[in-house]
């Protein structure tokens, strides 16, 4: 049996009469990259503690392969984990901080020289280990305190916002080194940040968390197409979806509002009554200049280029908006522009709820 399922039920983390964690159901698979993701405060570095045993769970069960492991000591739970502040031992070397653990369990010097080696080559450390933490760079100081979870040969990773110290540069290196080592491991990897484009680029699965409470959990693909409420529409995706005030016309169907008027999908027809609805249209749907079923007037205001694409700022009636195109379509357009939008391009959410409003409800 694969070993790294791990699985929280209606789990609740609370620090006196302040409630945390309201009952968190999850379930993740052996071998899967699981990306916790959510505003600051959300709960989701709690989670994470909670599962590796450095928070006490209040109300609920953790199962580890199976086992119910609330009560299990962290070093019982064969889990690593790597912390935002690398947490190296200043007076080791790379090569002891990397063994450390191993020496700890009693295992023989020559099997720790082998993992220690394998790791070192994995992550390409092999002419850092005699060297000491202050005499290496932020992004190799990650990598060794990533290595030292590797040669524990655990059942799970659990990563704590690990990039969040290293430059936009590094970051982006270190999101592609983190992917092949977990194609390469097949390991089990629960990975927290608050940064939507490192969920979006490392997980199979993203989990979203705000305000103690699941939001969504699926595919960066699901999460980014079918957003289940507001909240997720405007927390994935950079630059953040569109929201416009219109009114849902089921019998058309239609949307409309100041500056628009956009045609639905045909199973759209008869869902729900005519009344308001929150429009939300992600900056790349706004087809600017081009033909399609639905219009926006607009107003440009700033165009701002980013090398092969320009973010074009535009008031859509007295809303901002943004669309998102290429350089060479952004530098030909006046001070006002039509946008088109397809029929299935556009989202639509009960604005009182926040909720998805979808033909069926789902």
């Amino acid at each position: 049996m694969p070993r790294g399922a791990i699985e929280v039920r209606g789990l609740v983390k609370s620090y006196g009469k302040v409630r945390v964690l309201g009952g968190i159901d999850l379930a993740v698979e052996p071998g899967e990259f699981l990306v916790l993701v959510g505003p600051s405060g959300c709960g989701k570095s709690t989670l994470l503690r909670c599962i590796a045993g450095l928070e006490e769970i209040t109300e609920g069960d953790l199962l580890i392969d199976g086992a119910r492991s609330n009560d299990a000591a962290p070093k019982d739970r064969d889990l690593a984990m790597v912390f935002q502040s690398y947490a190296l031992y200043p007076h080791m070397t790379v090569e002891r901080n990397m063994g450390f653990s191993l020496t700890v369990r009693g295992m023989r010097r020559e099997e720790i020289r082998r993992r220690v080696r394998e790791a070192s080559q994995r992550l390409g450390l092999e002419e850092m280990l005699g060297r000491y933490p202050r005499e290496l760079s932020g992004g190799q100081r990650q990598r060794v305190a990533v290595g030292r979870a590797i040669v524990r040969e655990p059942r799970a990773f659990l990563f704590d916002e690990p990039l969040s110290n290293l430059d936009a540069s590094l970051r982006a290196q270190m999101r592609v080194e983190l992917k092949k080592i977990h194609m390469d491991l097949g390991a089990t990897m629960i990975y927290v940040t608050h940064d939507q484009v490192e969920a979006m680029t490392l997980a199979d699965r993203i989990a979203l968390l705000d305000g103690g409470r699941l939001r969504q959990v699926g595919t960066p693909a699901e999460i980014y197409e079918r957003p289940s409420c507001r909240f997720v529409a405007g927390f994935i995706g950079s630059p953040p979806m569109n929201f416009l005030d219109g009114t849902l016309d089921p019998s058309r169907p239609a949307v409309s509002g100041e500056g628009f008027d956009l045609p639905l999908p045909g199973e759209y027809a008869g869902v729900g009554r005519p009344g308001p609805v929150v429009v939300g249209i992600r900056p790349t749907d706004l087809l600017v200049g081009r033909p399609a079923a639905g219009q926006c007037r607009a107003t440009i205001e700033v165009k701002e280029t980013l090398g092969w694409e320009s973010y074009v700022h535009v008031r859509i009636g007295a809303t901002a908006a943004v669309a998102q195109v290429e350089s060479r379509e952004a530098d030909a357009l006046g001070s006002g522009v039509d946008l088109g939008v397809e029929p299935g391009r556009v989202h639509l959410f009960d604005p009182e709820s926040g909720m998805a409003v979808r033909p069926g409800g789902g």
